[in-house]
């Protein structure tokens, strides 16, 4: 918390202080701030244990925003795998969250799930189909249900200069490679290398569980999953102030959501607050998480009114014109400060929700007193994000996101209105509405991120000489930078 312009420790817990006992007047985000190494008995990255101290089940500071254009099935499945946790929209039907969090918690833990066609599906099919998942294959199937069989594999290479619709059985390699499940993963690793395929089915005695690459073998001795009481990969769900908001908690419970989400855009009103003792008031166990805020007082606010966690962040997002619009808004870094302050002092923690872009702003937020970081749109162009992958005409691959005050969400949200009240709506949008978000060629799933995100994570730990997210926070030093001091830590262009 603040006083006077001073940070003071929080609780007992103390807290990341300022290079000097210097600080501006002004406020302060991710780019105006950097850490100052300090004397480490932190002897290697692989010492530091990421797991969050908000006691939500991730095992990495990594929760992806509900986007509906970002957070679905195939996100949800594969950051849970990896430790984090994907939050569902809360314009999606309960009906529709209910399958898909059933259909999660039924994925395997270190298996991917596969893409499987039968032998008379089409190359079409499977070019469609191929950009759905990072692991790049398709697995052939006979059988049925669950219990299929793979007999062959398809890769893009199989399919080039092929007619779209040839069936899969005269281009599958046959007798595909398989790894029987609960092989170690070094074996993995070394089997898939010796011969020399990126990927090959899971096979429990002739059935069918998944798909594992050799970088996911590698991924899979690195992160530990976020799983719930039974095992199953941890899910969550949003839920507005709009209308019966203990009924669709309710719903959501019901359909086995593990984390419940209470999203507005101005958490800190009477209507929001309400709606947090409404979903505390049927939670039980179920931690509930609310926001958005961007001070102390909001987070007391919620808190009080049953928030386990607060979600801080009002402008910050890639999407987000709320500052533009209105002047409302607060840079990141001293919001989170203030908050994660108020949160800890009451026994609670916050997650930093918008404005990073690069790992060390995941640092950042963590060192200012973050639990969690919240993730949209860095994640929008990857295999894994909702929407359906497009070619821009000169073969770069882009998925479509927008922001979720914007026309487009805002039409999704009102969609059982009258046309009239839908309109009306519509004046009001706040955001924007498409966005082309290109696939990184040479890291193109949602995975390649977050490694370049741990990875950073977990340096910031060893220079701070801290191996829990708790004591990155206690130990960390800032210091105030110029642009050109942020500019300076950049990599010259390769052009250069």
């Amino acid at each position: 918390m603040r006083t006077g312009g001073r940070a003071v420790p929080c609780g007992t817990l103390g807290g990341m202080r300022f290079l000097n006992g210097q600080r501006p007047a002004t406020d302060l985000t991710y780019a105006d701030v950097f850490m100052v190494p300090g004397h480490s008995t932190v002897g290697s990255r692989l010492e530091v244990d990421l797991t969050t101290p908000d006691r939500v089940g991730t095992t990495i500071p990594v929760v992806v925003a509900n986007m509906t254009a970002i957070s679905g099935r195939r996100m949800a499945e594969t950051i849970a795998r990896r430790g984090g946790l994907a939050v569902l929209p809360q314009d999606i039907p309960v009906d529709v969250v209910a399958e898909v969090v059933s259909w999660v918690h039924a994925r395997h833990p270190v298996y991917d799930t596969a893409i499987t066609l039968a032998p008379s599906s089409t190359v079409g099919e499977a070019l469609s189909l191929m950009t759905k998942r990072a692991h790049g294959i398709v697995v052939v199937v006979e059988g049925r249900g669950e219990d299929v069989v793979p007999v062959g594999v398809v890769t893009d290479g199989a399919c080039r200069g092929v007619d779209r619709f040839s069936q899969l059985s005269q281009v599958m390699a046959e007798h595909p490679l398989t790894v029987p499940a609960g092989t170690d993963l070094p074996k993995v690793f070394d089997v898939l290398s010796g011969e020399r395929v990126s990927a090959a089915p899971v096979v429990e005695g002739d059935r069918l569980v998944g798909v594992v690459t050799r970088k996911g073998a590698l991924r899979s001795t690195l992160y530990t999953p976020a799983v719930n009481g039974e095992g199953q990969l941890l899910t969550s769900a949003a839920v507005g102030i709009n209308g019966d908001v203990a009924g669709k908690a309710t719903a959501l419970l019901a359909a086995g959501v593990d984390v419940l989400v209470v999203d507005t855009a101005h958490g800190h009103q009477e209507k929001a607050v309400e709606a947090v003792r409404a979903v505390r008031s049927v939670a039980g166990s179920v931690p509930v998480v609310a926001g958005n805020v961007v001070t102390a007082e909001g987070t007391r606010d919620l808190v009080e009114a049953g928030a386990d966690v607060v979600k801080v962040g009002v402008g910050p997002g890639a999407m987000c014109t709320t500052r533009m619009m209105t002047g409302v808004g607060r840079p990141q870094f001293s919001a989170v400060e203030e908050c994660a302050a108020e949160a800890r002092r009451l026994g609670k923690h916050v997650w930093a929700d918008g404005g990073v872009r690069h790992p060390r702003d995941v640092a950042l937020a963590l060192a200012a007193g973050a639990a969690n970081v919240m993730v949209g749109s860095w994640f929008a162009g990857t295999y894994e994000s909702a929407g359906d992958i497009h070619d821009d005409g000169s073969g770069r691959l882009y998925k479509e996101s927008f922001g979720m005050a914007s026309a487009r969400a805002v039409k999704a949200r009102t969609a059982q209105q009258s046309g009239f009240e839908r309109a009306r709506a519509g004046l009001f949008e706040e955001g924007i509405s498409s966005s082309r978000m290109y696939l990184d060629p040479a890291r193109p799933g949602v995975e390649d991120l977050v490694d370049g995100i741990v990875a950073g994570v977990r340096s910031s730990c060893t220079y701070a000489g801290a191996r829990t997210i708790d004591e990155l926070h206690e130990r960390a030093v800032l210091g105030v930078q110029s642009a050109a001091g942020y500019d300076e830590g950049r990599p010259l262009p390769t052009s250069w």
